[in-house]
């Protein structure tokens, strides 16, 4: 029996890591292949593949849209590819694996870093570097957003004027702290995803520097995460320049990682930061808030037909990842329509995995046997506010799938701003509906939102011959 191991890594490590174990494991089972998935999620490397487990196997699939070490697999057939590959076609990545050429087979050390060096290129094709960099970034910072953002809602939900001695110490918790952290370290691994761990502290003073409301003449002005996501771009790259440029006796070459690239990186970011980019982007980011708390209910509810729509276009990917991250950026001024926003996101992004699911329930005839099985998930999925629950659906039949949930979506964001819906939570799904505001017309705007997705699909698609 063949021996399939493998590796799925996503950058946010929540949902497509392991719906591409999943479809791994379901393939090699309907092949009659033994595989053991490593995954590297959010919660950490699970499954981790052994010394034995590599040994014995006859290829590896590394399906990941993140870094990924490779070295343990020399010797070994190895195919690297994106982790929505493994997601979409788990049957031809396996077949395709077990006749690639074998990693650093040639004996020369500089063949085996031609080989690296190949596949990193490889890999930059498939996933666009910005995005990559900035998801790295993102991955690192939507846990501290999320654990702040409940303990901000739980802050106010037990005083609302945030007089009681616990309401002050959730506060402290998630605004004075957890909010003043993200933007850093998000701007830290956007840097270090660019220019390595010599980029690390440019990139956190730069996002920090960004946060604190020196510029622009106003004590309460920030550059907030736009300005940190320029900071950990600056200072990747910028480290990137200093690297090549700076040549040192090779006695001296230790000094460049943990002084030399650190220092100049850090005072050329901050002055960027202080003198130059600070002003405009803390000008642009009071524009907008200024603006979103000028906004009437019919600009409202267009803010959400386009806010909802973008959640669902691509389940997780670049357009739901701007929509839901200006939603969370604005949740940090701590004003009545940020959380407007955030409620018409997070119920938008419900929708989709809900709406299919209801799909399969009404109608199992117009699914394949998987998307039965995958509709189970979904609602699950759905409920939890974890959108790519309704990527199996889409990869199968996407020009029916995705305008029936972007307009479910977008449906749904437009009757939540309607509603006037609150909620101070960036995540949860329905474990914060507790703290959300008008939580009744809520779960209506989503079921609304959902039957109509439901009914789009099941009138566009046709009718299964083999269903049963």
């Amino acid at each position: 029996m063949k021996k399939i191991i493998a590796i799925t890594a996503c950058p946010t490590g929540i949902a497509h890591t392991y719906m591409a174990e999943e479809a791994l494991l379901q393939t090699a089972k309907v092949l009659g292949y033994e595989i053991k998935v490593e995954t590297q999620g959010a919660a950490g490397s699970e499954h981790v593949l052994t010394e034995s487990d590599i040994a014995e196997a006859d290829a590896v699939i590394i399906a990941a849209d993140k870094t990924v070490e490779l070295d343990r697999f020399l010797g070994k057939r190895l195919l690297q590819t994106s982790v929505s590959s493994a997601m979409k076609d788990a049957k031809t990545l396996i077949e395709e694996a077990l006749v690639q050429p074998v990693f650093g087979e040639k004996s020369g050390a500089g063949d085996y870093l031609e080989t690296i060096q190949t596949m990193k290129s490889e890999r930059k094709a498939q996933m666009p570097a910005v995005y990559r960099h900035l998801m790295s970034g993102v991955s690192h910072m939507l846990p501290i957003v999320v654990a702040g953002g409940i303990f901000i809602a739980l802050s106010f939900a037990i005083d609302i004027n945030g007089n009681a001695p616990l309401s002050k110490a959730f506060m402290n918790i998630g605004g004075n702290s957890a909010f003043a952290l993200f933007v850093p370290i998000l701007a830290a691994f956007i840097a270090q995803s660019i220019g390595d761990r010599p980029a690390f502290a440019a990139g956190l003073i730069g996002g920090w520097i960004g946060t604190q409301g020196v510029m622009y003449g106003d004590p309460k002005a920030s550059a907030g995460y736009l300005g940190g996501i320029l900071a950990g771009f600056l200072a990747g790259y910028i480290t990137l320049w200093l690297k090549k440029l700076i040549k040192l006796p090779r006695t001296l070459e230790g000094l460049k990682p943990v002084l030399i690239l650190p220092v100049l990186s850090v005072g050329i970011v901050g002055l960027l930061m202080i003198y130059v980019l600070g002003n405009p982007i803390a000008a642009l980011m009071q524009w907008m808030t200024v603006g979103l708390e000028g906004i009437g209910a019919s600009a409202s509810i267009g803010l959400g037909l386009l806010l909802g729509a973008m959640m669902a276009f691509d389940m997780g990917g670049p357009v739901n990842k701007v929509a839901y991250f200006f939603a969370v950026g604005l949740l940090a001024t701590h004003t009545v329509e940020s959380e407007v926003i955030m409620a018409a996101v997070m119920g938008s992004g419900m929708v989709p995995p809900l709406g299919l699911a209801l799909a399969t329930f009404i109608n199992k005839s117009k699914f394949l046997p998987e998307e039965r099985d995958a509709g189970k998930a979904a609602a699950v999925l759905g409920l939890c506010f974890i959108t790519e629950g309704a990527i199996p659906f889409a990869s199968n039949d996407p020009l029916r799938v995705i305008p029936s949930i972007m307009v479910g979506s977008a449906v749904t964001g437009a009757l939540s701003m309607l509603f006037h819906v609150t909620c101070p939570a960036p995540h949860g799904g329905i474990f914060v509906f507790p703290l959300i505001g008008n939580v009744g017309l809520y779960a209506l705007a989503i079921l609304i939102g959902a039957v109509i997705s439901a009914g789009m699909v099941l009138s566009l698609k046709r009718k299964r011959v083999f269903a049963v």
